[in-house]
């Protein structure tokens, strides 16, 4: 059965194809939200509303073949948008008590990125490099594993191990244990 969709170069295609082709076009906006977002966490949110304004605003689209260019504009702009608010509402909040909050934890700042720095360098070469991928880089798993060149199972089993070994130097030796 063959069926046509208009929101892609209105062609006869099957389910199958369209969904790749909607699939491929969520992470082409995926990825311009997360370069256009100081909040890597604000990038899903910017991927949704510029869906819902595509969908309503569609048919001011007038060429066709430029709809991955429109979608991806669409979300750099409200990409954009959602910083603007951000500042906005930190610069709202922020008052004298958050500015001494703020002088006394740069004070520590240092202290804290050499204890870190420390930890992460007890941990085997792959393992530190898997925990920055993920934790400094904000990669995901299965882009690790290809950037590794490893199964993603081998990388989350990886970074889980080396989550619980850093915990238990966090916590120092306990009080009857050697």
């Amino acid at each position: 059965m063959v069926v046509k969709y208009s929101i892609f170069d209105n062609i006869d295609s099957t389910p199958e194809a369209y969904e790749a082709k909607l699939r491929e076009l969520y992470m082409q906006m995926i990825h311009v939200a997360h370069s256009k977002v100081i909040n890597k966490w604000d990038a899903q949110d910017a991927v949704q509303e510029a869906w819902i304004r595509i969908l309503t605003k569609y048919g001011t689209l007038r060429e066709q073949s430029k709809l991955h260019s429109w979608a991806k504009t669409i979300t750099a702009n409200i990409a954009l948008n959602l910083n603007k608010q951000s500042r906005r509402a930190q610069s709202q909040s922020w008052n004298e008590s958050d500015e001494d909050k703020s002088m006394h934890q740069h004070d520590e700042e240092p202290e804290l990125m050499m204890e870190i720095s420390e930890m992460l360098a007890k941990l085997d070469p792959r393992s530190r490099t898997m925990m920055l991928y993920k934790f400094y880089y904000g990669f995901k798993d299965q882009e690790i594993a290809d950037a590794m060149q490893m199964p993603v199972g081998t990388v989350k089993a990886r970074i889980h191990r080396s989550k619980l070994q850093l915990k238990r130097w966090m916590a120092g030796p306990q009080p009857g244990m050697n």
